[in-house]
């Protein structure tokens, strides 16, 4: 495997090409998860199962994408970047093929499980690498720059979703999922150099895997920036997971109007991120984080104001709109800045720390669709609660960095 670029070479040494497919294999994961989502109940009917049971398929798919990136971690500080990524979309692609032509709906979760453990390379591997070449404002910029590329997941999946569904059964997203995963590994073979060189690769037993993973868990800097990244994903998956009950069952958005909206917010999120590249540029980027942070806690204390003061409804439905869009805006501030600030002192264990980071965003923001759960599903301020919740959490992990290591700021100017 080929290495263009030491730990500390500059951001530019990644070519424009390289960056599109690093964002590319990024979004693996997101988009396997939103893309299957309107096929569920014809994936229950065809199956043999009731209402509700494809739900176990996503709880099958969000378990393996936690534990996978969790267990897969270290393999990329010993194997390097490229290899451990190939590997895993090679199981990807074949989990993927065989979903698409199993009948039982037990062997299909089985299935969706091991396809999310091939994945989860794909989350660990381009944060790790935008650890090797790039850290500070230069890092921001770099997760930024990807952050556009992944801000298209949530909003091209469900539609491509109901495009193929249009065209055939649910079958055929799974065979799509399949020919995405064959093209990056095509991409990743060719293109794709090795961030992380083989003289700085080291191997560690098992009980060398935990003492390292509990390293990371217990440095007050590293967990809690990766804290404040999972609550911020935490917060997104809240307006997620209740969107369609907000904007379909209580507004009464058509189908048609929720998707347009539903596409605003994430071009939001996208903007939102681009504009925090560049004022990582010029200010502390841990100051534009808190800045961004307190911009989402307004918008959701505000949210929850006007809908418990009865300002919205079906007949008026466009200052919540306007406040969540600003939300889900403000969270382009957050993710970016807090990952890049979690592995700033981790350039030796970048794969690890990756993977960490990631189980905690998955497991945190799975959180999120329990609480939803728990909130009144008819009340119209449910989703601006929720949202306020995982901002709040922000708030409390950053806080507590600052607390424990108050001179976090300096180190990570430049």
């Amino acid at each position: 495997m080929s290495t263009s670029s030491t730990p500390d070479a500059p951001v530019t040494t990644l070519s424009p090409v390289v960056r599109i497919l690093i964002g590319l294999i990024f979004i693996l994961g997101p988009v396997s998860t939103d893309m299957y989502l309107p096929a569920f109940p014809m994936l229950e009917h065809d199956l043999g199962q009731g209402a509700g049971s494809a739900q176990l398929t996503l709880t099958a798919w969000l378990a393996g994408l936690a534990i996978g990136q969790f267990t897969l971690g270290p393999l990329c500080d010993r194997y390097g970047r490229k290899l451990p990524l190939l590997l895993g979309l090679v199981v990807y692609v074949i989990a993927s093929a065989l979903l698409a032509v199993v009948t039982n709906f037990h062997l299909f979760c089985i299935l969706r499980f091991i396809a999310a453990m091939g994945g989860a390379t794909t989350s660990v591997a381009p944060r790790a690498m935008v650890r090797d070449v790039a850290t500070g404002p230069a890092g921001v910029k770099l997760m930024s720059q990807l952050m556009l590329i992944f801000g298209l997941g949530p909003l091209l999946a469900p539609s491509i979703g109901s495009f193929l569904l249009d065209l055939g059964e649910w079958r055929l997203i799974f065979w799509v999922g399949a020919g995405f995963g064959v093209l990056l590994f095509i991409g990743t073979w060719f293109l794709l150099p090795d961030t992380f060189p083989p003289e700085k690769r080291f191997a560690l037993p098992f009980t060398g895997v935990v003492t390292r993973y509990w390293g990371l868990i217990t440095e007050p800097l590293f967990c809690s920036a990766a804290m404040v990244a999972s609550f911020g994903t935490f917060t997104m998956f809240a307006y997620l997971s209740n969107a369609p009950a907000l904007f379909e069952g209580i507004l009464h958005f058509s189908p048609r109007l929720f998707a347009i909206f539903f596409g605003l917010n994430a071009v939001g999120f996208v903007i939102g991120s681009q504009i925090n590249a560049r004022m990582a540029q010029r200010f502390l980027f841990t100051r534009v984080m808190e800045y961004g942070m307190l911009a989402v806690l307004t918008f959701t204390l505000l949210g929850v104001l006007v809908c418990s003061l009865g300002l919205v409804g079906p007949q008026n439905p466009w200052i919540l709109c306007i406040l969540i869009f600003c939300t889900t805006s403000s969270l382009g501030f957050v993710g970016p800045n807090a990952g890049v600030l979690a592995l700033t002192h981790h350039g030796h264990q970048a794969g690890a720390a990756s993977a960490l980071i990631g189980t905690l965003n998955w497991t945190i923001a799975g959180g999120a669709g329990v609480l939803m759960a728990l909130l009144p599903s008819h009340w119209i301020g449910s989703t601006s609660v929720g949202m306020m919740i995982g901002i709040m959490g922000c708030w409390i992990s950053d806080l507590w960095r600052r607390r424990l290591d108050p001179n976090s700021y300096l180190s990570v100017r430049h």
